[in-house]
């Protein structure tokens, strides 16, 4: 092994710019051609964009603390203690409370109203005849359900997805998108404190479950908030980008959408390789706390890692034939919730949501017609700002 960083391959690629968002791919190919880790002399981090490496980074919360888990050091300082963040046994306990309502027993009770809300939706856009995809669809009903589950007022919801949205993009580097988005931040501060206290949240919600932990000892009351947020954060934006993708997806590969419909019960692993194709997180960091030798490289403790999810959900070393949108691939393993620890504590519910999604278009639509899509930019999601489709039934 060699312990010299210049050995370790370089590249000046903003990653973060609207020219490489707009369709990353090439250039994440090019990271992962060059070594399993890549210097990024802009970002000042080493780039890890192979699957393999990425999942054992994020698998390995010991030797790769998410302690900094933005890339800039503005909201690291800013953002506190909370699971995202945290380690065990701090970690366990708050992850424990998420849990109990979001593990993929708990959801499944919520399967048969999800569904209703699902056909219900459908019905909708359906007799609009064309309708914007994102707007008039995907924000719609993640929102509705996401808001619900967790008991929030009905009075600020329309104002979350541009605050989580501006939270997200505070993970990324120091950049512009960054620092337009600080501002935002007071204002989820002040939504959540407002509307996430114990009387504000409906009775028998997933929110007021938070704080039935906290009569139970189980978490101090100064987490309840912001744990509450958490449940928002898990499921809303992300799902939004990933329902917003399927269609567009379902729209460019006709002949998918005519095995899904010949194989209701490929919908799983369909709505799996819409997060592994188009992964609604595309990175988060992580910091070295030990060296980490990796092939002929060794990267120091104390090293910014920017672990790229979308790339590694399109590495051939994993894939076969890594382009290609395949309803029928194997894709369980897909890192579009993360991995390890810190994996999307509300992946149960975004599947639920996604599969119920599917399973009404299904049932109804014989052709997804989209036009051009608008491209959503920030630091860390990947999604669209409007996307005008029209649905044949059939």
């Amino acid at each position: 092994m060699t312990n010299s960083i210049a050995a370790i391959p370089l590249s000046d690629a903003d990653i973060f710019s609207e020219e490489v968002m707009s369709d990353p791919y090439p250039v994440f190919r090019e990271l992962r051609d060059a070594g399993p880790i890549v210097y990024l002399s802009r970002h000042d981090a080493f780039a890890v964009a192979r699957y393999q490496e990425a999942r054992h980074v994020l698998g390995d919360w010991k030797s790769f603390s998410s302690a900094d888990i933005a890339l800039n050091k503005q909201f690291n300082e800013y953002v506190g203690e909370g699971i995202i963040r945290a380690d065990p046994p701090i970690h366990d306990a708050l992850r424990g409370v998420l849990s109990a309502k979001l593990a993929p027993r708990a959801v499944r009770e919520l399967a048969p109203d999800i569904s209703r809300r699902a056909e219900k939706i459908v019905d909708t856009v359906i007799e609009q005849g064309s309708f914007d995809a994102v707007k008039g669809f995907a924000q719609r009903f993640p929102v509705e359900i996401v808001g619900d589950l967790i008991g929030l007022p009905q009075h600020g919801r329309e104002h979350l997805l541009g605050l989580i949205d501006a939270n997200f993009n505070c993970f990324g580097p120091a950049n512009d998108r960054t620092f337009a988005s600080f501002p935002k931040l007071q204002h989820l501060a002040e939504y959540v404190m407002l509307n996430t206290t114990r009387d504000e949240l409906a009775e028998d919600s997933l929110g007021r479950a938070v704080y039935d932990a906290v009569d139970a000892g189980k978490i101090p009351a100064s987490a309840a908030p912001w744990l509450v947020m958490t449940y928002v954060t898990a499921g809303m934006d992300t799902t939004v980008h990933a329902l917003a993708h399927t269609i567009w997806l379902m729209a460019e590969h006709p002949d998918q959408w005519d095995a899904l419909r010949a194989d209701p019960a490929l919908i799983p692993q369909a709505f799996r390789e819409v997060l592994r194709f188009e992964s609604p997180v595309q990175v988060f960091g992580r910091t070295a706390r030990v060296d980490w030798e990796v092939e002929d490289f060794t990267v120091p403790a104390g090293s910014r890692l920017a672990v790229l999810f979308g790339s590694g959900n399109r590495d051939e070393r994993k894939w076969t034939d890594a382009d290609r949108f395949d309803v029928q691939r194997s894709n369980i393993d897909h890192l579009g919730f993360g991995y390890g620890l810190h994996g999307c504590a509300g992946q149960a519910l975004a599947a639920l949501e996604g599969e119920a999604i599917l399973r009404a278009l299904v049932a109804r639509v014989s052709r997804i017609d989209a036009g051009p899509p608008v491209r959503h930019f920030n630091n860390v999601l990947r999604g669209l700002e409007s996307l005008p489709t029209r649905l044949t039934v059939g």
